[in-house]
């Protein structure tokens, strides 16, 4: 007869029955079986208790969250008349078909003198002008053509065949409605996307591929809700919680499946969030911070006057700070089933205590890759600082770098905080689901043994 490894019980009623007298080897086997199994498997169902007390937790929030969706959905970006500023202008796609080297003077342009640089630095490239012709290939202009002149100094040079980003000024004179704006980078960049994809896959299989479709739903909640409901004028912070919130639930289910393990770090995900947003709310209130720190929030500003400033500032910081949240949680719980299911005597002090000292060593390297991930995208702006003739206090509670000191910091005290909630509560629930620890203890090899030593006491 084929062997059949026993699957878990899903409710008390589920609870496998006594064997009959003399098969108690075969059931043993089966016993070590599942409990090997059950190690690399899927997280232990919990009693039907429990899930119905998550439940109560959970349903109303995702009712709440569903409901948010449907009253502020947006339905797209409002119509605006572009400006021609910055982002905000219309494009059209084009492409380089010749270059010739020409003099800079003989073209109108300014000379390059060879004078050294303000700091001591190298002087100006030196040598002969570009003149690059641009045609247009999308748009009712397509096939006209346009010259543009690129000097030595210019950062971009381009190659006959490349692709570009042409700004396109209607109101312009004929001569002067097209311009090179930036290249084309479609086909590197769907490169890059399309190793990123095959790498989850191969590396993380099925599970790989729900977190590929878990981040295209992320990113469709982003640019289909959050930001066009900011732009019409809702509150920011609200639609950040509302759209975090279902990016979280979304992502969370969808790579790591409906059960009790992924139901508390949603709740650990959540409560940190809260913090998150309470003391961002604080502490940008107190500091003065105003959010309106570079060209193109004020770009924005202008064009959509009723976008709280503020508000779209810790919008971001609850935004930023929930990829990384969902990563402390969901490790924090998994650690502590996979010490419960380790030692099922366990108490919740120990496994609290276990998965602390687990949780410490991931807090340390998890600040430190938030910091440092601000810190990389603000290197441009912290070498300017450097170079500043002013203190490191003034620089550092200057708006523009106190702003991100404290998107930093505060989602920081959010990840930290992370840990304890998220840890104490997946202790609580592995501890208090008693139908598992029957389970367990009626399954497990030591309760057999036992159980077939009393029998022998019994029959002597």
């Amino acid at each position: 007869m084929r062997d059949v490894t026993p699957t878990e019980p899903q409710s008390p009623t589920d609870l496998p029955r006594p064997l009959p007298h003399g098969h108690h080897s075969h059931a043993s086997s089966h016993g070590h079986s599942h409990g090997h199994s059950h190690s690399h498997g899927p997280p232990t169902p919990v009693s039907a208790h429990l899930r119905k007390v998550i439940a109560a937790v959970l349903i109303p929030f995702a009712v709440a969250v569903l409901a948010g969706l449907i009253v502020m959905w947006p339905g797209g970006a409002p119509p605006h008349k572009h400006s021609g500023l910055g982002l905000d202008q219309q494009t059209r796609s084009g492409r380089v078909v010749k270059i010739e080297e020409i003099d800079c003077s003989k073209a109108g342009a300014t000379p390059q003198q060879q004078s050294p640089q303000p700091g001591g630095g190298p002087p100006a490239a030196q040598g002969p002008c570009e003149k690059s012709e641009i045609e247009v290939t999308s748009g009712p202009d397509k096939g006209r053509t346009f010259t543009e002149l690129v000097q030595p100094s210019a950062s971009r040079h381009y190659t006959v065949g490349q692709g570009v980003v042409l700004a396109y000024a209607p109101k312009a004179p004929k001569n002067l409605q097209y311009a090179v704006t930036d290249v084309d980078r479609t086909l590197p960049m769907a490169l890059l996307a399309g190793l990123f994809a095959l790498a989850v896959v191969v590396v993380g299989r099925l599970r790989g591929v729900f977190a590929l479709v878990a981040l295209v739903v992320s990113f469709g909640v982003l640019t289909l809700f959050i930001l066009p409901a900011i732009l019409h004028g809702s509150d920011p912070l609200l639609v950040a919680v509302v759209g975090g919130s279902a990016i979280m639930l979304i992502a969370l289910y969808m790579c790591h499946g409906l059960n009790a393990r992924t139901s508390v770090a949603v709740v650990g995900t959540l409560t940190s969030l809260m913090l998150i947003g309470l003391l961002g709310a604080l502490f940008t209130q107190w500091a003065h911070l105003t959010g309106d720190t570079d060209d193109q929030t004020g770009l924005v500003h202008g064009l959509y006057p009723e976008i709280e400033i503020r508000g779209l500032l810790l919008a971001g910081i609850i935004i930023g700070s929930l990829g990384v949240l969902d990563d402390v949680t969901v490790t924090q719980t998994s650690a502590v089933w996979e010490l419960k299911e380790a030692d099922p005597s366990a108490s919740w002090r120990k496994l609290y205590g276990s998965g602390m000292r687990i949780g410490r060593d991931h807090i340390a390297s998890v600040v430190n890759t938030l910091v440092m991930a601000y810190a990389g995208a603000s290197l441009p702006l912290m070498l300017l600082f450097s170079i500043a003739d002013s203190g490191i206090g003034r620089v550092a509670t200057s708006e523009i770098v106190a702003e991100e000191i404290v998107r930093t910091l505060v989602g920081s005290i959010g990840l930290v905080a992370s840990v304890p909630v998220t840890t104490a509560l997946a202790a609580l629930v592995v501890s208090a689901d008693r139908h598992n620890t029957k389970t367990r203890a009626k399954s497990g090899p030591r309760a057999r043994g036992a159980s077939r030593g009393g029998r022998r006491r019994r029959a002597k």
